[in-house]
């Protein structure tokens, strides 16, 4: 099992990392939280959770324990898978996960995309007690905005990059984004992903 890894951080989107260590590039799927942390280091340490399937291998990194922990709790739930579990995490912190939980805000969890009303159900029900003994709440980094200088391509083409990855058809995903970086100038990648994974149903 590996707990963790630490070295280069030679490729980074907002929904997925490489990881050099040891002459070894792991390829890590990513939430945008973690991406806020991490973009622009140049080594950096992920904790690793090991999806192993009979037809895939797949590494999902995490820029802490608390958000690990989360991740963990979550494909716990009946009906969550861990795309499913990165799509809540690339939304939402964990502490405000923790709140949308502890006062059993539904609509916060439906507004996400893979997750109806019973699945949004069954997490407050299965997590509300579990969530607050890993004292979520208490110590979640907050998330740091950064902007960019000017609006270019390659912001552009990073965010359309990455909500693809995360399952979202190109073409409408474009449009979303071209409309977010219209109306906000000079906005970060990750906060373009964000906005887009609120809007993109």
């Amino acid at each position: 099992m590996i707990e963790y890894v630490v070295g280069e951080l030679t490729e980074i989107t907002p929904a997925y990392a490489v990881v050099e260590a040891a002459g070894v590039g792991y390829g890590l799927n990513i939430s945008v939280n973690t991406y806020t942390v991490i973009q622009g280091a140049n080594k950096t340490k992920l904790y690793v959770y090991e999806s192993i399937r009979e037809d895939a291998h797949v590494l999902f990194g995490f820029a802490g324990k608390q958000e690990r922990d989360t991740f963990l709790l979550l494909i716990s739930v009946s009906g969550v898978g861990a795309n499913t579990a990165r799509m809540i995490l690339s939304e939402l912190t964990p502490a405000e996960l923790c709140n949308v939980i502890t006062t059993g805000n539904e609509r916060v969890l439906k507004g996400v995309k893979g997750i109806g009303l019973r699945t949004a159900q069954r997490i407050i029900v299965d997590l509300k007690d579990k969530i607050g003994t890993l004292g979520i709440a208490g110590d979640a980094p907050a998330s740091v905005e950064k902007e960019t200088a000017n609006i270019d391509n390659n912001v552009k083409n990073e965010a359309i990059s990455a909500l693809t990855m995360l399952g979202f058809a190109p073409a409408p995903t474009a449009k979303v984004v071209v409309a977010i970086m219209k109306e906000t100038p000079g906005i970060a990648v990750e906060q373009v992903v964000k906005l887009a994974l609120k809007q993109i149903k």
